[in-house]
């Protein structure tokens, strides 16, 4: 890939947020809530809650049930995915969404915890984790999950088997056609565990790492000293 993934975003979600609810959990064989139930669980005790790239909401509404008390704000780059994601967290009492890039957050507020889903591959760790840092309380916690590619040959196999098959299902999902296309492509070149482990830890976080489903999903877990 020649171009920098973030100029991917627009094309990837500017006509998608009426579908990715669906798409999320039908593309991933339900393994997208299983992930994001992950995270949940490694949410420490928390008072405010930081969810970037939220989307459409379905983490943050997670988080806001297992932390009905706590103060939960949901960020996004897409303004179409904020307006789906406020339809759907009416009675929500504790979400509240902004309108921000990630690289570029200013909400002048800390929290507790920092979590994100997907959004690794999109960004420059060191930048994002400055921002995470700056937002961050004393001890507060960095969870942040995404897609990785298989290092063994048969799952290697089978992954790219199936990105044929949902690159043929783009042809009757039009808005989505070019996501199926070219996220195999940035999947398997991230190396975003590794990149942001490493920044993390030049920051003084314990990393932790747990891989799911094969190996073809991640999660890092970073608590600041």
């Amino acid at each position: 890939m020649n171009q920098n993934p973030r100029n991917l975003v627009p094309r990837f979600f500017n006509d998608t947020a009426k579908t990715y609810d669906k798409i999320a959990n039908w593309a991933t064989f339900g393994q997208d809530k299983y992930w994001k139930d992950k995270i949940i669980q490694n949410i420490p005790s928390a008072d405010s809650v930081l969810d970037l790239a939220c989307g459409t909401g379905i983490l943050t509404r997670m988080i806001a049930q297992k932390f009905p008390h706590a103060k939960i704000t949901g960020v996004d780059i897409s303004q179409t995915y904020l307006q789906i994601a406020k339809q759907n967290s009416t009675g929500f009492e504790n979400i509240s969404f902004v309108y921000q890039d990630a690289e570029e957050l200013d909400l002048k507020e800390k929290f507790d915890c920092i979590c994100s889903s997907y959004i690794p591959k999109y960004c420059d760790p060191k930048t994002l984790i400055q921002k995470c840092i700056s937002h961050l309380n004393p001890k507060g916690t960095i969870i942040l999950h995404d897609f990785i590619f298989p290092q063994n040959r048969l799952l290697q196999n089978l992954w790219n088997a199936y990105f044929e098959i949902l690159l043929f299902a783009g042809n009757f999902v039009p808005s989505w056609k070019f996501a199926f296309k070219e996220l195999p492509n940035l999947i398997r070149e991230s190396r975003w565990v590794d990149d942001y482990t490493e920044t993390l830890e030049k920051n003084n976080f314990i990393v932790s790492r747990h891989d799911m489903t094969w190996h073809t999903s991640s999660i890092i877990f970073a608590k600041m000293i």
